[in-house]
């Protein structure tokens, strides 16, 4: 599952991505509206986490470009520091398809992206098993004829990929 962030803030920005990537998901990052719009437009993201606020080429037409592009396909999630139900109304209104607002609790940014990839792909199955391996993708856990195998991040989505491949 591939997922974009879009913050002028580095530092938040690249700690969101961080935090991200810990959840075994791909994460690209992007520091403004134009790259945004490059990114999106050669890459189908499954979510984007995207800064309303930003300068030069705004969220606003980021999300706007997005729809365009892909239509539902890719989920959106605005963030700002507008808090004003106006302001979350407009941003709804776009396109985007959730709304965060700054500061926010990382666990909360990472439920309402899951709950935005859940709505973009059929469900999967919580624990896959093939050939004896064991996967449970809610407690990040992978055994082998009950063995437990510790696996990175990035491992753990690879694995998670073949998996549900089925062959």
């Amino acid at each position: 599952m591939r997922i974009l962030v879009v913050e002028d803030d580095q530092v938040l920005a690249n700690t969101v991505a961080r935090g991200l990537r810990q959840s075994a998901l791909a994460v690209d990052v992007v520091y403004n509206g134009d790259d945004a719009i490059e990114r999106v437009s050669m890459t189908r993201y499954d979510v984007v986490v995207l800064d309303r606020d930003l300068p030069e080429v705004h969220g606003d037409e980021v999300c706007q470009k997005i729809v365009a592009l892909w239509g539902g396909a890719v989920r959106v999630l605005m963030m700002t520091g507008a808090v004003d139900i106006r302001s979350r109304v407009e941003g709804l209104n776009l396109g985007a398809d959730d709304y965060l607002s700054k500061p926010f609790a990382f666990d909360e940014l990472r439920a309402r992206v899951n709950a935005l990839l859940r709505r973009s792909k059929p469900a999967s199955p919580l624990v896959l098993q093939r050939g004896g391996i064991t996967l449970d993708s809610v407690r990040f856990e992978v055994t082998r004829d009950g063995v437990p195998i510790r696996l990175a991040p990035k491992e753990f989505a690879v694995l998670r990929v073949l998996l549900a491949g089925d062959g």
